[in-house]
């Protein structure tokens, strides 16, 4: 895989980055929406597919993208497609930071060295080209605007940033109510979107035991739109470091 092209991990991330602020919006649950976007950017890279409610590795061969080839190696050991909702609420420790810093490298966002209540050491991120964040933003309120079906990652992307709770984040107060329900609704675009999109809800929601419908009767019954992040347990374990790294 070529990295000419901005994968959706990297554009999620970007899209919660706040510029005044430095930090993060909806933190807990963007954890969970960079874990289900790694699954679409395989998807789309021919290298895993939808299996029901499971994923299952179809191309073992590597992209090129470390930190995507890591994910794609932990599904291949499964040895077995693995239901969408356990590998999205699955160890996650360490995938935000790992991004951000890769953001750094590419020149994207730089770090800003700072302190919490004078004492705790903290870093926030601002971006350092705001044209690839307003780019990326244009494309989303372009999707909602004229409702022409977007391309594949587009719709994938606005699955993803509804599911984590960004839409309060990107459309704010009661004028953006409209635009978060068009966000809401672009999940029907992308079936593999779609599934994940559902999937990271899931697991918010502490929705994991039963099999889900399939993408399609989920979207066409509307996903409510989370009124805010359920903060995830710390997850530990050798999974957890082979991801973060």
């Amino acid at each position: 895989m070529g990295k000419s092209r901005r994968t959706i991990p990297e554009e999620l991330l970007l899209l919660a980055l706040d510029p005044t602020t430095g930090t993060t919006a909806q933190p807990q649950s963007l954890d969970l929406g960079l874990a289900g976007a790694q699954l679409v950017e395989l998807a789309l890279a021919g290298r895993i597919a939808p299996d029901g409610d499971r994923i299952a590795v179809v191309v073992p061969r590597p992209t090129g993208d470390p930190t995507l080839d890591c994910a794609l190696e932990l599904l291949r050991r499964r040895g077995a497609p693995v239901r969408a909702v356990h590998w999205i609420g699955g160890p996650r420790l360490g995938l935000r930071q790992t991004y951000l810093s890769h953001l750094e490298r590419c020149g994207m966002v730089h770090a800003v060295a700072g302190q919490m209540c004078g004492v705790l050491p903290t870093t926030r991120y601002q971006a350092t080209d705001t044209a690839i964040s307003r780019e990326i933003r244009t494309r989303l309120d372009s999707a909602i605007r004229t409702g022409v079906p977007p391309d594949p990652r587009t719709a994938a992307l606005a699955a993803l940033a509804h599911a984590v709770g960004l839409g309060k984040h990107l459309y704010p107060g009661n004028e953006g109510r409209s635009s978060r329900s068009r966000l809401r609704d672009l999940i029907r675009h992308d079936p593999m979107g779609g599934l994940v999109a559902h999937a990271v809800m899931d697991v918010q929601n502490g929705v994991a035991a039963q099999p889900r419908r399939s993408p399609a009767t989920a979207a066409g019954r509307g996903a409510p739109e989370p009124a805010r992040g359920v903060p995830m347990q710390p997850h530990h374990g050798a999974m957890a470091r082979a991801v973060a790294h």
